[in-house]
């Protein structure tokens, strides 16, 4: 790679141009590193669309041509769920660095065959765990880096959502359960948090009704106890059954930290930034989805203001791009802590089915 000013260039693969896709490539595109754009999509009509919004050198339905593409030295792996396995495995073969939207995949076997495949190529990855570029828990991070709340020693993190995308999410992969797909999220979080501990032991229950009855065998609710090696102990909480129409245009969120030397209490609800609009308020997930009353900022992403977009996702994709492009250091999830992450979701699914507490390293994946 070439040297601009000091910085490496960067020639960008973007694996899958849905709506997530779209937003890496229109942020990338504006970085100062990135001097080729390719990008791929199943349905080429996607990613046409796409090269044409970023300025993309080349476009098609063929995700391993893009791979392939010599131009191309870093791959962001933004397909639906269940399909990051064959280009995740194919960009790190090829010796590429790679961005996966969080999970890194759907069951252990396939993350270690990730892991597998990075330590035998030498690989660099990073997974697309957002809520840690969200300022609020960056901050939080460096409160408990500097030993201001002392050894922690329990917390708590809870989400809400509709069910309109808890439907959207499931349509798409019957597998991406608001826990594997959304408290995904908070287990990385807390993960991140109590860092240099291990997760030992998850009890969890659940409760069905409205998504059972659209057809989806999942829990409306979902609350599970995790322990750690240390007897550090924390509850996390999901819901993705609340009504259609309910406020929120994403996470609507609660964190909690507990130390030996104080606490933290993280409001990431929004119900302090209420607007009702006559017109509606699109949704950033679901293109047919308007609601009237809205808790501003609660989109997952962030949001897009003045012909700027901020949020977690902006923060994340700069800080990946700064990271490989000048070196700086960055807390984006490594495969390790993403494996940890699904690994514990699983279990909270697992623990849920059985109704019994649920020991880790779980035996099957």
């Amino acid at each position: 790679m070439t040297k601009l000013g000091g910085a490496k260039s960067i020639g960008l693969g973007i694996v899958g141009s849905g709506r997530i896709g779209t937003l890496r490539a229109r942020l990338a595109a504006g970085h100062s590193a990135i001097k080729h754009i390719a990008v791929s999509d199943l349905d080429p009509k996607n990613a046409g669309k796409l090269a044409d919004l970023v300025g993309g050198t080349s476009h098609g339905g063929d995700n391993l041509a893009v791979i392939d593409d010599p131009n191309v030295t870093a791959v962001i792996v933004s397909t639906s769920e269940g399909e990051h396995l064959k280009p995740m495995l194919a960009a790190i073969e090829r010796g590429k660095a790679v961005l996966v939207e969080k999970p890194i995949a759907l069951t252990v076997r396939e993350a270690d065959q990730v892991l597998a495949a990075l330590k035998k190529h030498n690989g660099r990855m990073h997974v697309g765990y957002s809520r840690r570029y969200k300022e609020r828990y960056q901050i939080a991070k460096e409160q408990v880096v500097k030993g201001r709340i002392g050894t922690l020693t329990g917390g708590a993190a809870r989400v809400f959502n509709s069910r309109s995308q808890a439907l959207a999410m499931l349509g798409r992969n019957p597998h991406a359960t608001p826990v594997v797909d959304a408290l995904t999220y908070y287990v990385d979080l807390m993960n991140w948090l109590f860092a240099g501990r291990t997760l030992v032991e998850i009890y969890a229950r659940g409760q069905m009704g409205v998504l059972q009855k659209a057809g989806h065998e999942v829990q409306d609710v979902c609350y599970a106890v995790l322990t750690y090696d240390d007897g550090a102990v924390i509850n996390l909480g999901v819901s993705y059954a609340l009504p259609e129409k309910y406020p929120a245009l994403g996470h609507a969120a609660r964190v909690e930290v507990l130390g030996t030397g104080g606490v933290m209490i993280l409001d990431d609800d929004h119900t302090d930034q209420l607007m009702y609009s006559e017109t509606g308020v699109p949704h950033v997930y679901l293109p047919d989805h308007n609601v009237n009353m809205v808790f501003l900022q609660s989109g997952t992403p962030g949001d897009w203001a003045l012909g700027e977009f901020w949020g977690p996702i902006a923060n994340e994709t700069r800080a990946w791009l700064d990271h490989l492009a000048l070196g700086k250091p960055c807390t984006l999830a490594t495969p390790q802590d993403a494996r940890a992450t699904l690994e514990a979701t699983l279990a909270i699914e697992h623990s849920m089915r059985v109704g019994q507490a649920v020991t880790l390293p779980l035996r099957n994946g």
